[in-house]
């Protein structure tokens, strides 16, 4: 591996090792590179660095020497397990490890205890975007990011130039967990076009006309529901702001679940959240709307 020279100006940027060279991990690296970062990568296949070395990168024959060779230390591996076994001989003394390898808060949490005991700080990422969202600024994507505030803030600006930053707060599984809250709530809408699309397709719908009423659709009930949803579970109150009840909501259910079955299409996608919310109005909340479903799911924090 070339290295430069320890980088003396103050003002100059600081190196980044990056440690994994998969489809995000390179367009990770693409970003810094084209923004003048000197960059120290390495990935378990060595051919991946070829065409990164040839764009200005440094490619590390091992991941210890990745580490070695920079202060900052990103991780974006295929998993928590990886992340362990890549950095098993490598020398975190005075590092600063940022992981954004897709994992639960408790793996998270762990491997900030693990960085710790190693010398290292530790910040963990979650990625809210796909590789050809990295580096397009007006495409919305970011990660977040939770550890200690000083090292996101020292780190702040190299962080920035892949994906815009949220900072998650303290706690290293903050950003883990956000992460899936959100791509949860997406496979949860996910299914609903699944189910649309199944009902439409094989009738005189023009898909593509149909899809643009789909997505108003949702954009416009998620814009209204979702800040009421945080405000009532904030609250306690459940039926402030309420434009349709659980009880009309539950009637409503028997219409979708028939027309379903009259296209030939399968209620499984929607019978788990019928059968909740006909749970929380058999408990007497039918003048709620859906809100009261957060319950059945997760105890109310005391």
């Amino acid at each position: 591996m070339t290295r430069n020279p320890p980088e003396t100006d103050l003002t100059a940027k600081p190196r980044i090792a990056l440690l994994g060279l998969g489809a995000m991990g390179t367009a990770f690296a693409r970003t810094w590179l084209a923004a003048g970062y000197p960059l120290t990568v390495w990935n378990r296949t060595p051919s991946r660095a070829e065409p990164l070395a040839a764009e200005g990168a440094d490619v590390a024959a091992t991941a210890a020497e990745a580490v070695a060779s920079a202060r900052l230390v990103v991780t974006c591996l295929l998993d928590d397990a990886s992340v362990g076994e890549a950095l098993e001989g490598a020398d975190l003394t005075g590092r600063d490890l940022v992981d954004v390898t897709t994992g639960t808060p408790a793996q998270a949490r762990a491997r900030a205890e693990w960085a710790v005991g190693r010398g290292a700080r530790f910040l963990s990422g979650g990625i809210m975007a796909i590789p050809p969202m990295v580096g397009v600024p007006e495409a919305g994507g970011y990660v977040f990011y939770s550890g200690p505030a000083e090292v996101f803030e020292e780190h702040r600006q190299a962080l920035a130039v892949p994906a815009g930053t949220q900072y998650a707060g303290e706690d290293a599984g903050l950003a883990s967990l956000q992460d899936v809250a959100l791509l949860s709530a997406m496979n949860g809408m996910f299914a609903g076009v699944a189910h649309a699309f199944a009902l439409v397709r094989n009738e005189d719908v023009p898909l593509g006309e149909f899809a643009g009423l789909l997505s108003g659709w949702l954009v416009a009930m998620a814009s209204a529901s979702v800040p009421l949803t945080a405000r009532q579970l904030e609250s306690g109150d459940y039926t402030t702001g309420v434009a349709s009840n659980l009880a009309m909501q539950v009637e409503g259910n028997t219409t979708l679940l028939r027309t379903a079955e009259e296209q030939g299409v399968s209620t499984e996608l929607l019978a788990p959240y019928a059968n909740l919310m006909a749970r929380r109005l058999a408990d007497g909340h039918g003048d709620e709307d859906g809100v009261g479903i957060v319950d059945l799911l997760a105890a109310p924090r005391r």
